[in-house]
């Protein structure tokens, strides 16, 4: 089985693109982030879809973006919550984090070099996001390419480096199908922007919102529990 990097937030686009790099033969290694996220929550919930799942070793990597900030996931800023549609898909809220994909694959990609690895999974979407440009097929497109050209596996391997984004043309609700089709246990993931203290989902904000309504088209109930 070939090796392959797997971004897992611990959320239910990740938590697809694992299963998802699985069923296509992959030999799994998953790679967080506590990287001063306020809803760092969401590494219980990659640990324990990892566990669930299944994968070769889950590396979490502790990075502080919070000595930067300029986000409402890193700063003191609050999480906008309850936005209509046309604004989550046309705007850059402020739960975007600077640079934030472009790091984490940075990181998945010195990962990959040292399995000798030449794919990673990233479960980015360019439908049902909330606005992010590092989401977008033609940022994926640009990475990769960089991806090829600055390192010693891109420039003398045999195998060029692949960003793979299987959900990327996916409505929410097909993402969660898809996931379920191959057993994915979506009461594991974490979503939420702003859990309480007891890690239950706002229900309000951007990305719960997406995963309502996801659930809401798939004719499902969402199993995780929310706040109110």
């Amino acid at each position: 089985m070939k090796k392959a990097v797997i971004l897992l937030s611990g959320g239910l686009d990740s938590a697809t693109c694992l299963a998802i790099a699985i069923e296509n033969g992959f030999s799994p290694y998953a790679l967080s982030f506590r990287y001063g996220q306020r809803h760092e929550f969401e590494l219980h919930s990659a640990k324990a879809v990892s566990k669930s799942i299944g994968v070769e070793d889950h590396v979490i990597l502790d990075i502080d973006l919070r000595a930067f900030g300029g986000s409402a996931l890193t700063d003191d800023i609050e999480v906008p919550k309850d936005r209509d549609e046309t604004n989550i898909t046309n705007e850059i809220p402020v739960t975007y984090v600077p640079a934030r994909n472009t790091i984490f694959l940075s990181f998945g990609l010195a990962y990959a070099e040292t399995l000798k690895a030449n794919d990673i999974f990233i479960g980015v979407n360019a439908l049902d996001y909330s606005g992010y440009p590092d989401c977008r097929p033609e940022y994926i497109a640009s990475f990769q390419k960089l991806a090829n050209l600055a390192t010693k596996t891109g420039v003398e391997g045999k195998y060029p480096i692949n960003i793979h984004t299987p959900l990327i043309d996916l409505t929410k609700s097909d993402i969660i199908k898809t996931g379920l089709d191959l057993g994915v246990d979506y009461g594991l993931t974490h979503s939420c922007y702003d859990p309480d203290q007891n890690g239950y989902s706002c229900g309000h904000c951007d990305a719960c919102q997406l995963r309502i309504r996801g659930f809401e088209e798939s004719g499902l109930v969402d199993p995780l529990k929310y706040s109110d």
